[in-house]
C-alpha cells in the first residue's frame, strides 16, 4: 500500500523538490535515472544531490537500484509529493485528511480547502509495469513508457471527462488536476454495491443510473467501466464516478462499450433484486440510450 505522503510534506525543502523533479524528468527517458545525470536534471551540485538523495530515501520518496550503474526512480510517494506541492502552490487544497478509499488503481483521500474536496491519486500501471518490465533495463529510446506516464494519462482522461460532463451529468465537480492526481468535489452517498433498496425503489434507482449514462453519451462520453462499485446512491439521486477509462461517443467501439456498461448495471440489479427486476432487452435498451429515447427500464421488458 502506498503511504500518505502528506505527513512528510512539511519536512521537505525546496531543494528536495528540485531533486524529485529532476528524477521525474529523467524517467521520461529511462526507467532508472543514472546517478551521474542527477546534477544536470536537478540543477543541484553533486554534494547537494547526495544529501538530498539521503533525505528523500529516508522518507521513501525514491528507490535505488544498482544494475550496470546506480540508478534512482520516484516511488509513488515521491510522485504524490510533487503533485501535492503543485496543488498547494495553486491554493487548490491546504491539507490532506483521512483515506476515503484505497484500491488497485487509485487512492482517494479527504482534501481540506474552503469546502470538502476529495484528492484522487491514480495508480494505474505501477504493478503491471513492474511485473512486465522487471527483467528489462531501459535506455533512452522512443519506446519507453513509465508508470508515471500511464498514471498521468489516466488522470488527464478522467479530468477531461469530468470537465465535459459536469454539471449536465451527475459526476463529481472537477477542481484541479496535476500529474496523476485530481482534486474534485467530495460526494456523499453509499455505493450501489452496498446500498439496500426497498422493493419499490429498485426500478427507480436503476432508471436514474441509466439516465445518467444516456446523458453522458449525449454529452460525448461512454463510461466504459460501469459497475455497482462506481455509483453512489443518496437521498437526492445518484452520482457516477471513476471515469479514467471513458471513451468519446464517436469512438468506433463506443456502442459496444455502452452495451457492456448496460449489461453490467442490469446484471447487478438482476442478481441483487431478482424479484423486482424484469428481464430486459439489452440491445433495445442500449439503442434507446444512444438515441436519447430512454424513459424507463420497464419499457424494455421482454
Amino acid at each position: 500500500m502506498v503511504q500518505n505522503v502528506a505527513t512528510v510534506m512539511a519536512e521537505l525543502e525546496p531543494e528536495d523538490f528540485h531533486l524529485l523533479s529532476g528524477i521525474e524528468h529523467g524517467m521520461r527517458f529511462s526507467r532508472w535515472v543514472a546517478e551521474e545525470k542527477l546534477p544536470e536534471f536537478s540543477r543541484l551540485d553533486g554534494e547537494d544531490v547526495d544529501y538530498r538523495i539521503d533525505r528523500c530515501m529516508d522518507r521513501e520518496l525514491l528507490e535505488r537500484k544498482t544494475i550496470q550503474y546506480t540508478g534512482y526512480r520516484l516511488t509513488f510517494e515521491g510522485y504524490d509529493a510533487l503533485a501535492l506541492r503543485t496543488f498547494s502552490e495553486r491554493d487548490s487544497i491546504d491539507g490532506v485528511g483521512a483515506p476515503l478509499g484505497v484500491g488497485k488503481e487509485s487512492d482517494v483521500y479527504e482534501a481540506r480547502s474552503f469546502q470538502p474536496f476529495a484528492l484522487k491519486y491514480h495508480r494505474e500501471g505501477y504493478t503491471n509495469f513492474r511485473e512486465v518490465q522487471k527483467e528489462r533495463e531501459y535506455t533512452a529510446d522512443k519506446e519507453h513508457r513509465s508508470w508515471l506516464y500511464t498514471a498521468r494519462k489516466a488522470a488527464e482522461r478522467e479530468y477531461d471527462a469530468l470537465e465535459t460532463l459536469y454539471p449536465e451529468v451527475s459526476v463529481p465537480r472537477p477542481v484541479d488536476q496535476n500529474r496523476h492526481a485530481i482534486v474534485m468535489e467530495r460526494i456523499d452517498g453509499v455505493e450501489l454495491s452496498r446500498v439496500k433498496l426497498e422493493p419499490e425503489q429498485v426500478i427507480g434507482v436503476c432508471d436514474l443510473v441509466l439516465e445518467e449514462m444516456a446523458t453522458a453519451y449525449d454529452a460525448g462520453y461512454v463510461h466504459a467501466d460501469m459497475s455497482e462499485y462506481n455509483v453512489f446512491v443518496a437521498s437526492d439521486g445518484v452520482t457516477v464516478f471513476d471515469w479514467p477509462q471513458a471513451v468519446p461517443a464517436e469512438h468506433e467501439n463506443s456502442r459496444e462499450l455502452l452495451g457492456r456498461d448496460v449489461g453490467n448495471v442490469l446484471g447487478h440489479f438482476e442478481r441483487k433484486y431478482p424479484r423486482e427486476t424484469p428481464e430486459i432487452d439489452r440491445e433495445a435498451l442500449t439503442d434507446a440510450l444512444v438515441g436519447g429515447s430512454f424513459e424507463s427500464v420497464r419499457a424494455f421488458s421482454e
